[in-house]
């Protein structure tokens, strides 16, 4: 009745499967504290079966090498744990991997041969279905399971092809609404938005299901990773964690282990959070609880430096002289006035529970500081910053709470050797509810600093009356570039200052292939190949500092051929000189041969190359910059 929280092993292994790393997960889940912390299903994905029914009986037989000890002596061991075992077949005549049979048309004696080996979770997928109808295949299932006698979840994966929404509960307890995620921001974005539309329809036993968790896997930031956990948290999303737990760091154990966050997805009312208000991809998430609070999660989707607020009276609390928040990161309660804001790096989140109450006088006061570093030009981030070159930040803290705070100053901590000058920097000795102090400074890296990422912190000093001195501080990371280029050079060869790519990381000589990186094809646009390029998949963008000493760049754009056997995939190809557009391909489809795009660069100090989706979506939108050259 509330989200189901455990582990399958897809995402992280595929069909490299077997019944030791399927034990170790259910070891780490009591080791680690995952069982005390709510998780307790252990899933097997495909490929744990033999190819071929047993002949005498039509039933499902183990892999004789993979798991050579059976698979209900497997469930006997994860039921020993404390935990429940959960298993894997399709909706078809085989699995998607196509190593195994399917369930199509043996649903009784499958769904008897899981209960008899102690499944109680099943995944059913969709391939290989025979273009049977949908609604025909996942109900037979149902009715299959319900005639054992043994409660087994019934996960319904046919990826939101046929709106399972719609029509799901009372077939399953979950269903997908998505395509299957990887391991890469930008997927995990397009999941969001398609997930964040359908909140109606979830609730107590019947769960909208965006996927497993990737949080572990190493494709995304930390950042990113927390605000995955948060985001399908909110979402009342199922928590299936889809790394191997042998090799995930603290720091992502830590994210998977947060009681707070687990404890807004698990709330028994069983509400998935709705999108208040998204503007400019700054989204607000409000989630109902049971005992009345509301969760509230903040998330920046951009690529610069955002702060984001709402009120209490917006997400539907009663007015109150004051309220608790609590922040569901730093484990901390406060007191509020009724507005909540946070200040978020790009791609960050943040997660309250707020309340009206009685005794929020007891709590820190609320205090937001936010630094903020100006964008030198539209897309390029401000957190760029070449050396010898000023840039100016600024330091902003507000005083959330219904009480004022006493000698409030704000202060900014760069990077040791970095020239700082103060421009404005208040003090202000009564700080009253709703106000805020402010400093701005101008700041130079050292002309021969190493390029790398550095630290810039700021933050806020003040006296809560009765209880003493009280800081807060927020941080903002930097990137300086490396020097720019010089003479003809082919940009593939280039260490460029930026990359985001839309579907696993930009490639060097070959096209973007999946979400692992270096497992693209050689690069050919409708038929001509090109030995050195650019591969991406939309949305994508480059950027790379070139400090004014560059003049012009050129490249034949389009879609790769490399879209196995659908024809799709459609883009455009976009150069970007500062924040001005200096080349535009026009819609280029997989069917175009490839354009030549020149560029002038003339006093630019960077360079940015995009792709986008041509207003179609992204899918197949593979895209090449062959043979780019840059003349500096």
């Amino acid at each position: 009745m509330t989200p189901p929280m455990g582990f399958n092993n897809w995402n992280a292994t595929g069909c490299d499967v077997d019944e030791k790393l399927i034990r170790d997960m259910a070891d780490i889940f009591v080791s680690s504290g995952l069982k005390e912390a709510g998780y307790q299903y252990v899933n097997v994905d495909d490929c744990w079966a033999d190819a071929e029914r047993d002949p005498a009986t039509g039933r499902l037989r183990n892999h004789p090498t993979k798991f050579p000890s059976g698979i209900k002596a497997l469930g006997d061991y994860i039921h020993s744990k404390g935990l429940k075992f959960g298993i894997y077949t399709s909706a078809g005549t085989q699995t998607c991997a196509k190593t195994m049979p399917g369930g199509l048309d043996h649903e009784e004696i499958d769904a008897q041969t899981f209960a008899d080996w102690g499944v109680d979770y099943l995944k059913y997928d969709n391939c290989n279905n025979q273009n049977r109808p949908f609604l025909e295949r996942y109900t037979k299932m149902r009715d299959a399971l319900k005639k054992t006698g043994r409660p087994i979840v019934f996960s319904i994966c046919e990826w939101g092809q046929n709106k399972p929404w719609e029509w799901g509960k009372g077939v399953g307890q979950l269903w997908r609404t998505t395509g299957d995620i990887n391991d890469t921001y930008t997927k995990m974005i397009e999941i969001l938005k398609l997930n964040a539309p359908l909140a109606s329809y979830g609730g107590p036993g019947h769960w909208n299901d965006p996927d497993m968790l990737e949080v572990g896997n190493g494709g995304m930031t930390n950042t990113e990773y927390r605000s995955h956990f948060n985001l399908w948290a909110v979402m009342a999303a199922p928590l299936l964690i889809g790394s191997d737990l042998r090799k995930v760091s603290k720091a992502d154990f830590d994210i998977l282990l947060n009681s707070d966050v687990i404890a807004v997805n698990q709330d028994k009312l069983g509400a998935q959070g709705t999108v208040l208000k998204n503007a400019n991809g700054h989204w607000v998430f409000v989630k109902p609880l049971a005992n009345g609070d509301k969760a509230v999660t903040f998330f920046n989707e951009g690529e610069v430096n955002a702060t984001i607020s709402t009120t209490a009276q917006e997400i539907g609390l009663p007015r109150s002289i004051g309220y608790t928040v609590r922040d569901l990161w730093q484990h901390k309660d406060l007191q509020s006035a009724g507005t909540l804001t946070a200040s978020l790096p790009p791609h960050g989140s943040a997660m309250f529970r707020i309340k009206a109450s009685q005794d929020w006088f007891r709590h820190e006061p609320s205090i937001d500081a936010a630094i903020d570093v100006a964008a030198p030009h539209q897309g390029i981030p401000g957190t760029i910053v070449p050396a010898g070159e000023p840039f100016t930040t600024t330091v902003t803290a507000t005083n959330q709470a219904p009480i004022p705070v006493l000698d409030a100053s704000v202060a900014l901590k760069a990077p040791q050797g970095w020239k700082v000058e103060r421009i404005k920097s208040e003090r202000k000795h009564v700080l009253l509810p709703g106000k805020a102090v402010s400093g701005t400074w101008r700041i130079t890296p050292p002309a021969g600093v190493s390029p790398g990422d550095y630290q810039l912190g700021g933050g806020l000093e003040m006296t809560w009356v009765g209880h003493g001195r009280l800081t807060r501080t927020s941080g903002s990371g930097l990137l300086v570039p490396g020097a720019p280029p010089a003479g003809v050079v082919d940009l593939a060869t280039v260490k460029t200052t930026k990359e985001r790519g839309g579907y696993g990381p930009i490639e060097r000589n070959m096209s973007n292939g999946g979400p692992k990186g270096n497992d693209g094809k050689p690069m050919a646009i409708n038929g001509k190949k090109y030995a050195t390029g650019l591969g991406g998949h939309a949305p994508s963008e480059v950027i790379l500092y070139v400090g004014g000493k560059c003049s012009a760049f050129q490249a034949d754009v389009g879609i790769d051929d490399e879209r196995d056997a659908v024809m799709m995939g459609s883009a455009t190809f976009e150069v970007w000189a500062d924040g001005k557009k200096v080349a535009d391909s026009g819609l280029r489809t997989w069917q175009d041969d490839a354009v030549t795009l020149n560029a002038s660069l003339a006093g630019a100090k960077f360079l940015r190359l995009v792709i986008t989706d041509g207003g179609d979506g992204v899918r197949y939108d593979r895209g090449d910059f062959a043979t780019p050259v840059l003349t500096c």
